[in-house]
């Protein structure tokens, strides 16, 4: 379990996939086989302080001057695999987003005209040596998307509550790269023979071509992160989104529609509540 901390985690979720090691070219991947016989690899948290230590000079850094050379680690079937942070390229990317999340006033109290005008320029000019990159974690914010959970089944769902030492919860889904991508086909194939296109289609299709870049005997990793703290323990343990979403699609698979609603309803409800939460005082 992670270790106890005083950072409040910002409120959000996590989508990576841990590549093996064969997956990757000479020499990132010398470099990786390096990196994962360290007696300790950065957490979630270390990430996270180290993002948070960058937004309080004046003014900002935006975006790190230099790419992260720090990972995840795990072992799948015995296979070491790592998650690359890419901590530059996912700060560019959140950047585009943030002219959709808050209005130009804040967004230039935050980040200047200035430093965000450099951070584009920088990027676009990275983009041109660089056209194949993608990031191996995806973000977001006060929310899990609906889209992620048709990735995993509910038998793959771990738990482990926090305790009075302060060490904060986890809730998490793993699964192999071949399973999600199985199970996401089925689920978009349901929702085409179903119903009309609609953003769950789309972010269907924008899920499944991210894990056609990677190596088919991948892990991906569903991590609520700092969501953990914006729900109860008893939230928590009862909290089975996975499960919902495959129950509202198998539905749609039997011709079901009340079935569908009746799933739907219960995790839109789940996740209005926490969502509601990023504009309460």
């Amino acid at each position: 379990m992670p270790a106890a901390t005083s950072v409040l985690v910002p409120y959000a979720s996590y989508l990576r996939v841990y590549e093996p090691l064969a997956a990757f070219p000479e020499p990132e991947r010398s470099h990786w086989a390096r990196y994962a016989r360290r007696e300790r690899t950065p957490t979630a948290q270390d990430e996270l302080r180290r993002s948070l230590a960058d937004l309080l000079p004046t003014p900002p850094v935006a975006v790190p001057v230099h790419e992260s050379a720090d990972a995840f680690v795990t072992e799948a079937d015995g296979v070491v695999c790592v998650c690359p942070w890419r901590t530059r390229l996912r700060g560019w990317l959140a950047l585009e987003e943030l002219t959709e999340l808050f209005p130009p006033t804040v967004l230039d109290a935050v980040l200047p005209p200035v430093v965000r005008g450099q951070a584009a320029a920088d990027y676009e000019a990275w983009r041109e040596r660089n056209p194949d990159a993608r990031p191996w974690i995806r973000t977001a914010v006060w929310q899990v998307p609906v889209r992620w959970f048709t990735l995993f089944a509910d038998d793959e769902r771990e738990y482990e509550p926090g305790d009075v030492a302060g060490v904060a919860p986890v809730l998490r889904y793993r699964t192999p790269m071949v399973q999600a991508r199985r199970r996401l086909a089925r689920s978009l194939k349901a929702l085409r023979e179903s119903v009309d296109e609609g953003p769950l289609t789309e972010g269907l299709v924008d899920v499944g071509r991210w894990l056609e870049e990677f190596h088919p005997r991948s892990l991906v990793e569903l991590d609520y992160g700092g969501l953990v703290h914006a729900l109860s323990p008893a939230q928590l343990a009862e909290d089975h989104s996975a499960a919902d979403v495959a129950e509202g699609i198998a539905a749609l698979r039997d011709g079901d529609g009340e079935g569908a609603g009746e799933a739907y309803g219960r995790l839109t409800d789940r996740w209005r509540a926490v969502r509601d939460r990023q504009f309460a005082n």
